[in-house]
């Protein structure tokens, strides 16, 4: 098991990758029983498995091809990692568009077992 550092390390990597629609290192950042949450509401989507993630991110990147997330904060209790994110979309380098909100990661030897995001509004 990894220790707090190298779960940061993780979730910053998957950040990275995902920031730059990297499907390929995303796919390796995951275990194959992974799973995602979205922010949908009212209760969120849920997907499980490696297969259906990188769908849901697939999905995500194409609705949204100039979004970004930006971390404004990483805290780390053991192999459960939070970070509190900006959203931005809309034209490239608008601003105008964005929401707030929170991912709580789960790692596990290494990789995310768990992404389960929550939205400010």
């Amino acid at each position: 098991m990894r220790s707090a550092p190298d779960a940061a390390a993780t979730v910053e990597a998957f950040n990275d990758a995902f920031n730059a629609r990297d499907l390929v290192t995303l796919r390796e950042l995951l275990t194959d029983d992974c799973v995602f949450e979205d922010t949908s509401p009212p209760d969120g989507l849920r997907f499980e498995g490696r297969d259906a993630v990188l769908g849901a991110f697939r999905a995500v990147f194409a609705a949204s091809p100039d979004a970004r997330f930006a971390s404004e904060g990483t805290y780390v209790g053991g192999d459960t990692v939070t970070v509190l994110w900006r959203y931005d979309w809309g034209p490239s380098g608008s601003r105008d568009q964005h929401v707030r909100g929170i991912d709580l990661f789960t790692v596990r030897d290494g990789l995310i077992a768990a992404k389960r995001s929550y939205v400010k509004g």
